[in-house]
């Protein structure tokens, strides 16, 4: 069975369950355990590109992807295309 994750959490059940043969793209937030960064990374923030945004940027950048419907997380479509998952496990994400 092929698999992304796109939350860390998940990322870790599946190294504990002893799949991470099969796993085939994470986010960039999945750092544990530390053999998960040597995955490609499925998922990114648009603030990586930010170099320490401040709060004002933040609110700025997100306010703006909302109005035209986007999120704050960017999937690559190479990444998760070549990685083929029959199953990917996220969530959404929490209004605040």
């Amino acid at each position: 069975m092929r698999l992304c994750s796109f939350i860390p959490s998940a990322t870790e059940i599946i190294y504990l369950l002893g799949q991470e043969d099969n796993l085939f793209g994470v986010t960039h937030e999945c750092d544990y355990p530390q053999a998960a960064l040597d995955k490609p990374n499925v998922v990114t923030s648009v603030f990586d590109e930010l170099q320490e945004p401040s709060s004002e940027e933040i609110n700025a950048v997100i306010s703006e992807r909302l109005k035209q419907g986007l999120g704050i997380y960017k999937i690559d479509e190479e990444i998760l295309t070549t990685a083929q998952p029959e199953v990917i496990f996220t969530q959404q994400v929490c209004e605040v």
